[in-house]
């Protein structure tokens, strides 16, 4: 169970944060696979504890016999017996920790993976809602955050409570009273422990959520430069960049406040507690009912609770803060699993630059139509109304019925389109900014679930054309990632199994094998960040080569060839219609000659699909299309040839 975010003052609905309960159960899950290695490092540091619980009474027996004036020979035994008590602990402390980190670090990177392998999967449009910010904190502060608590809390609090508890059982041993007495600390402990947990859990999550905030106005301000330029914004992004840091600033001093005043209310808890054991002493000593050095074991007993009893409470500001993370991090995992409710954003994710925001998956990535058992992370979004089929390769590619989609009450985007795409067609989506093309490829590829209707498209192998890969569906849209690695890494993320001779005969399909193999290295010159830069048009060059790789039954282009510029725009053309040649697509349209190359173009307005034809006959219907194309040719020097 998750709760919904607050905004922080952005105005973007935030992912969720998961219940207490619900963390709670994530973490007892993540664990369960090693239960094995958390019991047994558990029982070493058990072990280790009780052999260190022998120091007090050993100095103990040292002091009664140094009282008692006996023979300086006696205090052998007592030295040689610490030693060795010292060397067994440090050795039996040490693999009892190493066990605990090794649990926790194996937790931890199976929380990074589950999260990483949710996130991915989450609709674009959700993340879109919530802003880069949010979920940038979520990976970086918050994963930190926990990994931290894993490495140093984790083992300490392991330790620390064995520590307390066997302690309190040794003074019980020495005499019940002693017990009593050092129990006098308890209340305030708790009452300081309850104090700060009441109030941490919310500061750090409000800290957490401030900090997306913060992130994600520098991301907006910085990424939108241009923009807050232009439009002479500069002075209003500084104050919003400035008022989010101030909140998380004094969100920050209340914590380093809080922590302050916890330590304070421990120190009183220790002096209440010490005093009332050397108290009990002095009467026990005095009655006769112990000896000098019963009272000195008993004292040494407390005040070596004064480490593990800090630690344990103290560790709960880092515990407090990693459950805080810990939250927001299955609130992503679980997000993934539930039905996407509606919320409100603008048309096909664009930003106020009008470039693609967060969310866009990458070539190859998207597996539209597969079945659950197959895929399973794929279109868990989608609500239960909205079924995606799988068709039998007669029939028609894909068929897109009455759908209709919003990013919010109030605000459709699509309105009942219905659309069908023949086996081995080619359809070009055209129409103005903010008509709904980005959005119906999105839903096409499978990317994002609609409001309503219903899309039919390939469902694997066993229903697609002939000559389909694995990949059912692939979407290329014009922001392109190059992931760090070699070029041939990169190129096998759609196909792991590919053989060098398959990467390059995918290059020269997309006339990209020339400058591939004039790197330094060829196929393994390392690209991406910190490696060889590839041009906008190279790496989209790189993007298609990697959906030939796939060989989808279906190729969505989002807008695949806007990123080049007029110098690149021929070439990537040209590299994009061979690498659609014998499979159907639907190409969202940069420039218009796309459209006179596809078999068929659909117009969209506001929404709705207003025509339908080959490029000749909707040119001279004179209808919206015709004025796109009189719009767009007579805007260059010359104007291409149908």
């Amino acid at each position: 169970m998750t709760t919904s975010s607050p905004t922080a003052d952005t105005g973007a609905e935030l992912l969720p944060i998961a219940t207490p309960a619900r963390t709670r159960a994530a973490l007892r899950t993540l664990i369960r696979p090693d239960r094995g290695l958390a019991l047994t490092g558990i029982g070493i540091l058990v072990a280790a504890t009780a052999v260190g619980l022998l120091v007090q009474p050993l100095l103990g027996r040292i002091v009664d016999i140094v009282a008692d004036g006996r023979p300086a020979g006696d205090l052998t035994l007592p030295v040689v017996l610490l030693v060795a008590v010292a060397v067994v602990q440090g050795l039996t402390t040490t693999l009892g920790l190493t066990r605990i980190a090794r649990l926790g670090e194996t937790v931890l990177a199976r929380l990074r993976e589950r999260f990483v392998e949710r996130a991915l999967n989450l609709p674009a449009d959700r993340l879109e809602r919530a802003g880069a910010g949010d979920l940038t904190a979520r990976v970086t502060g918050d994963v930190a955050r926990v990994a931290e608590a894993v490495r140093s809390a984790l083992p300490e609090i392991a330790r620390s409570v064995l520590a307390i508890v066997l302690t309190l059982g040794a003074l019980a041993l020495l005499d019940v009273r002693f017990l009593l007495a050092a129990l006098l600390a308890v209340p305030v402990q708790l009452l300081t422990a309850r104090w700060y947990v009441r109030r941490a859990l919310t500061l750090y999550a409000d800290q957490r959520v401030a900090n997306g905030a913060q992130q994600q106005q520098l991301l907006e301000t910085i990424g939108g430069a241009v923009t807050v330029r232009g439009h002479r914004l500069e002075e209003q992004h500084t104050e919003r960049s400035a008022g989010r840091s101030r909140k998380a600033v004094d969100l920050t001093m209340r914590s380093v406040n809080l922590v302050l005043g916890f330590y304070g209310r421990l120190h009183i808890a220790e002096y209440i507690g010490l005093a009332a054991v050397l108290i009990a002493g002095f009467w026990l000593v005095r009655d006769g009912a112990v000896s000098i050095g019963t009272a000195t074991a008993a004292a040494l007993y407390f005040h070596s609770l004064f480490g593990p009893v800090n630690a344990a409470l103290v560790l709960l500001d880092d515990a407090q803060s990693a459950a805080a993370g810990l939250a927001r991090l299955v609130g992503v995992t679980d997000l993934a699993e539930q039905p996407e409710p509606e919320a409100g954003k603008s048309e096909a994710g664009k930003s106020e630059a009008g470039k693609p925001t967060a969310g866009k998956p990458e070539v190859g990535k998207p597996e539209a139509g597969k079945p659950e058992a197959e895929n399973p992370t794929a279109g868990k979004a989608a609500p239960a109304s909205v079924p995606r089929q799988r068709i039998a390769s007669s029939e028609a590619a894909v068929t897109v019925h009455a759908v209709s989609h919003a990013y919010g009450p109030g605000r459709p985007v699509l309105h009942e389109v219905s659309l069908t795409l023949e086996p081995g067609e080619h359809v070009a989506l055209v129409g103005t900014s903010g008509a709904g093309k980005s959005t119906l490829a999105r839903i096409v590829a499978g990317v994002q679930q609609p409001t309503s209707g219903t899309v039919t498209s390939p469902g694997g192998e066993s229903s697609a054309p002939a000559g389909a890969g694995e990949h059912p569906v692939v979407l290329v849209t014009q922001e392109v990632h190059v992931f760090t690695g070699t070029l041939a890494e990169d190129l096998r993320l759609a196909r792991p199994d590919a053989t060098d001779a398959d990467l390059r005969t995918a290059l020269a399909t997309v006339h990209a094998l020339d400058w591939a193999e004039a790197l330094p290295d060829g196929l393994a010159t390392v690209v991406g960040e910190g490696g060889h830069r590839l041009d906008p048009a190279r790496a989209q060059q790189l993007a298609l080569a990697r959906l030939v790789l796939a060989d989808p039954a279906l190729a969505v282009l989002d807008e695949a060839t806007a990123e080049a510029g007029s110098a690149g725009a021929r070439v990537l053309e040209r590299s994009a219609e061979a690498a659609l040649d014998g499979r159907t697509a639907l190409v969202v349209a940069h420039r218009l000659t796309q459209a006179v190359a596809a078999d068929r173009v659909v117009v969209l307005e506001a929404g709705r699909v207003v025509e339908s034809g080959p490029h000749d006959e909707l040119r001279d219907a004179d209808g919206p299309y015709a004025a796109l194309w009189r719009a767009w040719s007579g805007s260059r020097t010359t104007a291409p040839h149908p």
